[in-house]
């Protein structure tokens, strides 16, 4: 029968030191900050380039809500 090693609270919590989550990644882009490798959801920009239009975006979320609220 072998002797059990000794399980205190200071090994518990060394073994726990590598358990803590690292905070994201952000990235400030034209005056907005958002996640990395992400585009920038209030101006539609990703490295430098326009991606999304977000006006154009902003319009048809806009009339599909009327189209809805028509339709009850």
């Amino acid at each position: 029968m072998t002797v059990r090693m000794r399980h205190t609270r200071s090994h518990t919590n060394n073994r726990r030191s590598h358990h803590a989550l690292a905070k994201p990644a952000l990235t400030t882009e034209a005056g907005s900050v958002h996640m990395r490798h992400r585009m920038s959801p209030t101006t539609g920009m990703y490295r430098g380039r326009k991606v999304v239009d977000m006006g154009a975006k902003a319009t048809r979320k806009a009339e599909k809500s009327k189209e809805k609220a028509n339709a009850r």
